[in-house]
């Protein structure tokens, strides 16, 4: 192996470090700090960043490039190469200043958003939104000032599947979700199942068991509570929260196994590669078909029900009366007065994302100010979902995201599409899917996508690694054939 190259990737395992310790400091700051810690934890993030970006955009960086893009170099190599020099030229365009005074501020957001939520006060969160516009939108403009700073933005985290793409894919999911969610309005409903409340205490210790179920490594992670449940880590240690709520039983549930879909993946990344592009996720839309294959392919499904019910049933002998069938049924009931994202079923989350992607471009855009999203946001929950959130805290307070970034939304959606492709793959490849499902054997799903996904990293483009899983670019066909069969089964369409 040349010389270049290694001294490159030596760097830049340096740089992947320093991130991954970040990372352990975010999730710390949701997890385990206490209140008063902020002014801190910001102060520390603030230095990493400017370390980080100091050292991904050194001149010696760029000259290695330079000179390992003149060596021979086989496949894998030419890939590391491609995705530091990504990462690197973007940086460079990017003041070390402006990237210190983002990361404090987004730190800091993280706490005026859980504030302002839970006092039901959207303007209090305002000027920090205001702020975090700006520096985005400065930071793209940075990056490439001749095109839409949102289109910049949204390459961050989906470099490669163009913005384009996931606006023709929305607009098929249009076509064909509304549709179908009008049918369902005016079909009989599906009894809820699982009334009553549940001990948190409890819930979690089912939990565990739904992770332990599914194959989670706990040598390599751990599950605690947060306010807006996510994952964090690596290969070598990824941890998941969930979160309760004592009158939604499913609800725990499903964000645990969602998490485990986003673990499963970091664990399955190689560990031969660690600190290299070849030892990282491809991309966030890709990140999520994980979750949501492992949420709603196998968690919602009735052989998953036949399964796990027995589980349930040993930690809340209250719902000894729920058969299999009934609890699939609530698992997948299309609730019409549902306000939140997270509680959403497989057909109208959807329009979820797409009333929020719309609202941050217009706000990015400057069509839109901040003072205006709140009503904007129940403007569009009525008209695409039938119902007006009652509070902020209920409507455009309900997610985090925004204190992370602009232009991530559409990678739910990007990763609930891919999922529904990747188990039409998994079923054509597999004798009997869901027999496996209901036998509770897992591992041949986890092999499957450490051979034809995991093991990659970010080898491939987000296009290519789709053909090489699925064997033909990404399409919202199977999504909609998937939905369309599952709920006019459920609903009797």
């Amino acid at each position: 192996m040349a010389d270049a190259y290694d001294d490159l990737l030596d760097r830049y395992e340096r740089v992947s470090s320093l991130e991954d310790g970040s990372q352990v400091l975010y999730w710390d700051q949701q997890v385990m700090m206490p209140e008063g810690g902020t002014p801190a934890r910001s102060q520390q993030l603030s230095a990493l960043s400017a370390v980080i970006h100091e050292r991904l955009t050194a001149d010696e960086l760029g000259r290695l490039l330079d000179e390992a893009e003149e060596e021979a170099l086989d496949d894998d190599q030419q890939a590391v190469v491609r995705e530091i020099r990504r990462e690197h030229e973007r940086a460079v365009e990017v003041p070390e200043e402006l990237v210190e005074e983002h990361s404090r501020l987004q730190s800091q957001a993280q706490d005026d958003w859980r504030e302002a939520r839970a006092n039901d006060d959207f303007s209090a969160f305002e000027p920090t939104l205001e702020r975090l516009l700006d520096l985005r939108v400065e930071k793209a403009e940075h990056i490439d000032p001749s095109r839409d700073p949102y289109e910049v933005m949204f390459e961050d985290g989906e470099p490669y599947l163009g913005l384009d793409t996931v606006e023709r894919i929305f607009d098929e999911l249009k076509d064909g979700l509304v549709p179908l969610i009008e049918d369902i309005r005016a079909s009989d409903d599906v009894p809820a199942a699982f009334d009553g409340t549940y001990d948190t205490d409890t819930q979690m210790a089912l939990s565990e068991d739904a992770l332990d179920l599914l194959g989670y490594d706990w040598d390599r992670g751990r599950l605690d509570t947060s306010t807006h449940p996510f994952t964090s880590g690596t290969q070598f240690d990824s941890r998941v929260t969930t979160r309760f709520d004592e009158e939604d039983l499913l609800g725990a549930i499903g964000s645990t196994i969602h998490e485990f879909g986003h673990a499963t993946y970091q664990l399955g990344l190689r560990q031969d590669a660690y600190g290299s592009p070849l030892g990282m996720s491809r991309s966030h839309g890709v990140h999520e078909s994980q979750s949501r294959f492992w949420e709603n392919h196998v968690g919602r499904t009735k052989e998953f029900w036949e399964l796990f019910l027995p589980t349930v049933k040993e930690h809340f002998p209250e719902a000894s009366d729920v058969t299999p069938d009934e609890a699939y049924r609530a698992a997948n009931r299309v609730k019409h007065d549902n306000l939140i994202r997270v509680e959403a079923d497989e057909v109208t989350y959807h329009m979820h994302i797409i009333l929020r992607s719309e609202i941050e471009h217009e706000f990015v855009s400057g069509d839109l100010e901040v003072s205006e999203i709140p009503s904007a946001w129940n403007d569009k929950m009525e008209e695409y979902l039938g119902v007006r959130p009652d509070s902020d805290a209920n409507g455009a307070l309900q997610d985090i995201h925004w204190t992370g970034g602009f232009a991530r939304f559409q990678n739910y959606t990007v990763g609930s599409v891919l999922a529904a492709q990747l188990w039409a793959t998994i079923e054509d490849e597999f004798d009997d899917a869901r027999r496996l499902i209901r036998e509770g054997n897992f591992e041949p799903f986890h092999d499957w996508f450490q051979q034809n996904l995991h093991r990659h990293g970010q080898r491939y483009t987000t296009d290519e690694l789709i053909r090489e899983a699925t064997g033909e670019p990404l399409t919202a066909d199977y999504f909609l054939d998937y939905v369309r069969e599952k709920f006019g089964d459920i609903y009797g369409l």
